[in-house]
């Protein structure tokens, strides 16, 4: 699996989840939201800190920068709905907010960034760069609930390294 596919299914894994959240019963719902805040909290990590710098330069910074300001106001959506209650009569609003950014997250990434590194990245180094993704991954899982590390990245976009 090359650094693309694997960003892909994690958009397949987390568009599911907003799927059975809408489908859930209320007492349902903060268990699959706490699974879908670990999602993005480890695909906007594993982006800014491997994917994006990897595929920086002239033709994909506009991008990118554009990219991190979008994961600033996702994690800004999470850190809002962690402190929520599922029962609270805007938590589905603000669950449809977030699904609505990440989908236009992710269909500017298909159509755009996605080409373009395929294009400046060739197969060897999107499989490491997989591998280097996957690695830091599943640290963050090691580490539990990879969503409490939102709460404190949600004053300003990263920089783009």
């Amino acid at each position: 699996m090359d650094a693309i596919e694997l960003l892909e299914e994690q958009h397949r894994e987390v568009d599911d989840l907003f799927e059975e959240i809408e489908e859930a019963e209320a007492s349902e719902k903060r268990e699959i939201f706490d699974e879908i805040a670990d999602q993005l909290a480890i695909h906007a990590t594993i982006e800014e800190k491997h994917f994006y710098p990897a595929c920086r330069d002239a033709k994909t910074e506009e991008i990118l920068r554009e990219s991190l300001e979008e994961h600033l106001s996702v994690k800004r959506l999470l850190a809002d709905l962690m402190a929520m209650d599922p029962g609270d009569e805007q938590f589905d609003a603000k669950v449809t907010a977030l699904k609505e950014q990440v989908q236009h997250h992710v269909e500017e990434e298909r159509k755009d960034l996605f080409p373009k590194a395929r294009k400046l990245l060739d197969k060897e180094m999107l499989e490491a760069l997989a591998q280097e993704m996957t690695a830091t991954q599943e640290s963050l899982m090691d580490d539990g609930e990879p969503r409490e590390r939102v709460k404190d990245e949600t004053a300003a976009a990263p920089p783009l390294r």
